[in-house]
């Protein structure tokens, strides 16, 4: 197997050889366990952690190794490898981490394409979906909706629910398939490229890990029912794995998430909400919130039915969770450089002491 059937590309290999790291091996992070990686090599699979070094130079865990990543290492005949760097990423899927304001928590790295699981037949939310998109559209990857378990519901309710999807949600790609008779798997199969890297976002029990298994002919992730007493699915996927499917397609699954916070600093809303930023340029104020002031453009397309109300309500709430997000990073930034300021200042006076 040669690295370029896992993803390696030119430019990867051009910055290999002009940072001289021809003494290392190269490789491809296909699974995480709590700073533990597997990391798949021409020359097999070896678990591996990160040197002292790189752990003691990154200045947040979004320079720690994640799933997707190519990485520097050097391997041992015992199986264990030591990872030096992490080569340059195009892309890198991310959210807020759970509990831990103003912190993110990298999904997956070097990923095209995301197919957007939703399972039709219980609770599908059209807001969850623009969220995904959102990371999406701020990580500039394409992304794929798939509506999952289409046979346990009829077919006058998915019909509906394309027809919303594609009501609010523009140029993206809608297909519905079903996990029991493999309808729709084709046109999912269309989308996969040999060398492309694809992920699977959804909540637990939406059927990723069963779509997974049906792609790749054969059983790689455990799959479970849904809990009858909270309708929701129960997580079976715990971490995040790399598969190379039989026609060269890369496919990472992923845990389910419940919380999918927003820590977009890019354009990501800008291309979601599309049609609301561009109305806002018509708003009376530059600084218009469109909540209640007097010429809001925005407020007038949604009471004349030409913004959805749902999707309104669902882009001020992100809007507000990636204005306290920003916030809560500032203040942090702030924070640390009066620290090092304190840190630096003790240093010198125990210098001059002594």
């Amino acid at each position: 197997m040669r690295l370029e059937d896992f993803g390696y590309y030119k430019k990867l290999e051009e910055f290999r050889i002009g940072n001289n790291l021809d003494s290392f091996d190269i490789g491809r992070v296909v699974a995480e366990h709590k700073e533990r990686y597997i990391v798949k090599t021409i020359n097999g699979e070896f678990e591996s952690e990160i040197t002292g070094n790189l752990r003691f130079t990154a200045k947040s865990r979004m320079d720690f190794p994640a799933v997707g990543d190519w990485v520097a290492l050097i391997t041992y005949e015992s199986g264990f490898a030591i990872i030096h760097q992490v080569l340059p990423r195009f892309s890198i899927l991310k959210r807020q981490a759970v509990g831990q304001f103003g912190e993110i928590q990298i999904i997956a790295t070097n990923i095209d394409y995301a197919f957007l699981v939703q399972a039709a037949d219980r609770d599908f939310n059209i807001n969850r979906l623009e969220r995904y998109l959102t990371i999406c559209n701020s990580a500039k990857v394409l992304p794929v909706i798939i509506l999952s378990k289409t046979d346990l519901t009829d077919e006058l309710r998915l019909n509906e629910i394309i027809f919303n999807i594609k009501t609010r949600i523009k140029n993206v790609p809608v297909i519905a398939i079903s996990n029991e008779t493999l309808k729709g798997y084709e046109a999912v199969k269309e989308f996969i490229e040999k060398g492309k890297t694809y992920c699977m976002l959804g909540s637990s029990g939406v059927g990723k890990s069963t779509l997974l298994n049906n792609l790749s002919g054969k059983t790689i992730m455990h799959t479970d029912t849904i809990s009858e007493s909270t309708n929701k699915g129960r997580h079976v996927t715990s971490h995040r794995e790399l598969i190379i499917l039989e026609n060269g397609g890369i496919l990472i699954d992923n845990p389910g998430m419940r919380e999918v916070g927003i820590a977009d600093t890019a354009d990501g809303l800008e291309i979601t909400f599309d049609k609301i930023f561009q109305l806002s340029q018509y708003c009376k104020f530059k600084d218009c919130t469109h909540t209640n002031e007097l010429g809001c453009a925005i407020i007038e397309a949604v009471e004349k039915g030409e913004i959805d109300q749902s999707s309104y309500e669902n882009y001020l709430k992100m809007e507000r969770e990636k204005a306290h997000f920003e916030s809560t990073v500032a203040e942090r930034r702030v924070k640390d450089k009066e620290f090092g300021k304190i840190l630096k200042n003790y240093k010198k006076d125990m210098k001059n002491k002594y």
